[in-house]
């Protein structure tokens, strides 16, 4: 497949907490959206890019240059994969942060998720992530990727889960989504931009 028909796609890893399991779940994923020809990701950790602790310049003025550094690779983003963790039945900071610091740069593009927790295996961080994104007028994935207690399923050096069918083929059907959608959103805005 071409380059020109590859979506660009930017995975964000929404967790910067000390000893967090996001990069074992993350390189899981980027592994299985490797082995796509339809597909280029671009790794968007939060831990390495460090923004501000707050939204200064947000209603005018000058952006923080963390700020202003990163939005060309958000801008040219077709579509995301967030991968994030549940804290305390929500999301992580860094990651509400990272989203608030952009706005037109999200419009009319996919978002999925990978997440993963306890019991619930982060989907009360997707649920509500749902909500933050439809604001911003993207438009979320139905099927996500999730694990419950991932910390068990990677074995030392981070490789793959033990049981590795039911995740991926619930990667491969977020993917299959997120291109469908990815591709039919940029051939609209390139047709008319989206107003929103």
């Amino acid at each position: 497949m071409s380059g020109e028909s590859r979506l660009n796609v930017a995975m964000i890893i929404g967790s910067v907490r000390d000893g967090r399991v996001a990069p074992l779940v993350a390189n899981w994923f980027a592994g299985q959206a490797e082995r796509r020809d339809d597909v280029a990701l671009d790794v968007i950790d939060l831990a390495e890019t460090r923004l501000p602790d707050g939204l200064r310049g947000h209603f005018g003025g000058e952006k923080p240059e963390e700020v202003t550094g990163l939005r060309p690779r958000v801008e040219a983003a077709d579509a995301f994969v967030v991968v994030t963790p549940e804290y305390n039945r929500s999301f992580p900071a860094a990651l509400k942060l990272m989203i608030d610091s952009y706005h037109r740069e999200w419009a009319a593009k996919p978002v999925g998720f990978v997440c993963y927790g306890g019991m619930s295996s982060g989907l009360r961080a997707v649920e509500q992530l749902r909500l933050v994104f439809a604001e911003l007028h993207a438009v979320t994935i139905r099927d996500s990727v999730a694990f419950q207690s991932p910390w068990t399923l990677f074995d030392a050096e981070g490789n793959w889960p033990k049981d590795p069918a039911g995740p991926e083929g619930a990667a491969k059907v977020m993917l299959d989504e997120l291109v469908w959608f990815g591709r039919a959103l940029r051939d609209a805005r390139a047709a008319r931009p989206y107003g929103g």
